[in-house]
């Protein structure tokens, strides 16, 4: 791409893999984080930029003149205050949803979040209404008039331990781990496919060799397909 790409969260383990796989591809990369701490653990190549998703002021600079975004932020469990989902997952993708848009700028805005976010009444809902207010999040992208790419991963894993291959679905009915390089992978291909564009996911391991045709797994879900509340 011909402008910088932005990585918030880009400490965190999935936004690390994202940061290392848009370098290696030639891309110039901002690395969002909290604070200079987060700074060596940065990627060789990586630009840091101390800012926080809950502090609008603090985001411009690092989210000026991009040509992708991608939000992967830790949530918080607390019920209120900063380390709230409300904070981090809703108000801090508001926030950076409007410093990327300033002046009128249309970066694609890749959010990663988590698959039963419709699910009101599972367990995960009591941390601080954490999947309320993720997918209050994600109607903030959805509405956002910016191109977009909503992933939502199921349980996190460091191997694919339920198979090579990359399963993509909509609905959030489905369940299963997915392998964290393969969500990173996801996140980069949302931000060069076109097809892509406006697509809200669930992502899978399955039984099966690793397929490479991110075009054509894309191609297969339907633009703005959300399930309902």
């Amino acid at each position: 791409m011909d402008r910088p790409i932005t990585v918030i969260g880009g400490a965190g383990r999935v936004a690390s893999l994202i940061a290392q796989k848009l370098l290696s591809g030639g891309e110039r990369v901002r690395v969002v984080g909290r604070n200079e701490r987060h700074a060596r653990k940065l990627p060789e190549g990586a630009t840091f930029h101390a800012a926080d998703v809950r502090d609008p002021a603090t985001l411009a600079e690092p989210l000026a003149d991009c040509s992708a975004v991608v939000f992967s932020v830790e949530p918080g469990t607390a019920d209120q205050g900063a380390d709230s989902p409300k904070s981090t997952m809703y108000q801090g993708v508001c926030n950076a949803l409007n410093a990327a848009r300033a002046g009128g700028a249309r970066p694609h805005f890749a959010l990663v979040s988590q698959i039963y976010v419709t699910r009101h009444d599972h367990p995960i809902n009591n941390w601080g209404r954490m999947l309320d207010w993720r997918l209050a999040g994600e109607d903030a992208v959805r509405e956002s008039g910016l191109p977009y790419t909503v992933v939502r991963p199921g349980w996190l894993t460091d191997k694919r331990s339920e198979g090579d291959q990359v399963h993509v679905e909509q609905g959030d009915r489905g369940d299963g781990s997915v392998s964290r390089s393969d969500v990173a992978e996801a996140i980069v291909q949302s931000l060069y496919l076109p097809a892509a564009d406006g697509l809200t996911f669930e992502i899978f391991n399955e039984q099966g060799s690793a397929r490479t045709d991110w075009n054509a797994l894309f191609s297969s879900l339907r633009p703005g397909q959300v399930s309902a509340a």
